[in-house]
């Protein structure tokens, strides 16, 4: 797949992920007494996951290939 088509069908995926952060954030904040966070928030968590993961999915990725 090339890199154009693989960053459109990650858009679906991203924002899936953003609404699940919310989501888990409304059952863990509590927790510890903090307010759960929103969706703006949630989506700008998921960039920085997704900023920190991608080079060490795309390392693997390369491992396993050689």
């Amino acid at each position: 797949m090339s890199g154009y088509f693989a960053i459109l069908a990650a858009v679906p995926g991203f924002f899936l992920s953003s609404l699940f952060v919310m989501l888990l954030s409304r059952v863990i904040a509590p927790q510890f007494g903090i307010d759960p966070i929103g969706y703006p928030l949630a989506m700008l968590v998921t960039i920085g996951l997704w900023i920190a993961v991608a080079p060490l999915a795309a390392a693997a990725r390369r491992r396993k290939v050689c």
